[in-house]
């Protein structure tokens, strides 16, 4: 395994055949910066080529399992160069989302953005009660991994949670079925669960990726175009700046309330 356990996610060492997908910048929230986004494509690819894997398990490290897009370097980085890291990002979700494996998510806190689109793209999705998922890229006019929400939980929902970027907790994550199980107030998982959920699937992988095939459309050329038509438009980082201002100035008067 290229990345380690979090002690305060998993209870036990990982099972065999169980291949973890770690987000490790917990001082950032886990964003997706591009170097991070790299890193995981390339796991990814060496758990599907492992025979042996029948589970992909992506969690994050430390008080958040994703903030979402890495905002750090924007200022320095061309529409162009924000494009590209929002196709590699796209690629990321769509090959979990078609994987041949089972696939499972655990998330603790803030899972925003891309972050919740990979939460969503999971076969198994595990919150706890302090998890809060958020889906603004419609804020800064990109359009990622909606068609895939879409099918979680209905087209109407994915609209509203998606236009209006909405705060959803835990309890409506269950409900609505955009997470399959709400693990406990804060982690870590309790080991019975986490047994259950990583024990060997009833039936082997090829016939796995065949139930896949059989249950799941592949649009994964749809979705890229989706993506890339959004994010082309002109004046990407301009509009990814005006976001991280308001939400920048929001906060702010928020907390001067507080």
């Amino acid at each position: 395994m290229a990345f380690r356990n979090d002690p305060d996610m998993i209870p036990t060492a990982t099972p065999e055949g169980v291949f973890l997908l770690t987000l490790d910048r917990p001082d950032r929230g886990n964003a997706l910066s591009g170097d991070l986004v790299e890193k995981l494509l390339a796991e990814l690819d060496l758990a599907l080529r492992d025979p042996s894997v029948h589970t992909i398990l992506v969690q994050g490290q430390g008080a958040h399992f994703c903030t979402g897009f890495d905002l750090g370097d924007l200022d320095d980085s061309s529409d162009g160069d924000l494009l590209w890291r929002f196709v590699r990002i796209e690629l990321l979700l769509s090959r979990l989302w078609l994987a041949p494996v089972r696939t499972l998510a655990i998330a603790q806190g803030r899972t925003w953005g891309a972050g919740a689109d990979l939460f969503a793209m999971c076969d198994e999705r595990i919150c706890f009660g302090n998890s809060t998922m958020r889906f603004p890229g419609a804020g800064f006019g990109l359009v990622l991994g909606t068609r895939r929400l879409a099918e979680r939980v209905g087209p109407d929902l994915a609209r509203r949670w998606v236009s209006q970027g909405m705060q959803i907790d835990a309890a409506t994550a269950i409900s609505t079925g955009l997470a399959t199980q709400c693990a406990a107030d804060a982690p870590p998982l309790a080991q019975t669960l986490w047994q259950s959920l990583t024990a060997p699937p009833r039936v082997d992988r090829e016939t796995n990726a065949a139930i896949r095939r059989a249950t799941r459309v592949d649009l994964a050329d749809q979705d890229l175009a989706a993506l890339v038509r959004s994010a082309a438009r002109p004046g990407l980082g301009a509009r990814i700046q005006a976001y991280r201002d308001a939400m920048r100035a929001a906060n702010s008067k928020g907390q001067a309330k507080g």
